[in-house]
């Protein structure tokens, strides 16, 4: 069996962890802490753990795009509703 273990740090780590689950096999196992997601992939062959380590990485640069692109819109909102308000 082949491994691999992926440790990302994310200020959203289980929103980023959460939006990933969907995704996962039975040889995947996240885990969150703190700010912390720590990923542990399992295949029979090289080319397959590769594939699988591609495919989460960008699956991960995705939710963390998401994130940020709504986080800066709440903050937009935010601007908005003091600027309403003033």
């Amino acid at each position: 069996m082949k491994r691999a273990r992926l440790r990302t740090d994310s200020a959203a780590a289980g929103i980023v962890a959460a939006a990933l689950e969907p995704d996962n096999t039975a040889e995947m196992e996240t885990t969150v802490a703190g700010d912390t997601i720590e990923t542990a992939l399992e295949r029979e062959r090289v080319g397959g753990l590769r594939s699988t380590v591609d495919d989460y990485v960008v699956n991960l640069t995705v939710a963390e795009r998401i994130v940020r692109i709504a986080n800066e819109h709440d903050e937009a909102d935010d601007d908005r509703t003091d600027n309403d308000t003033a």
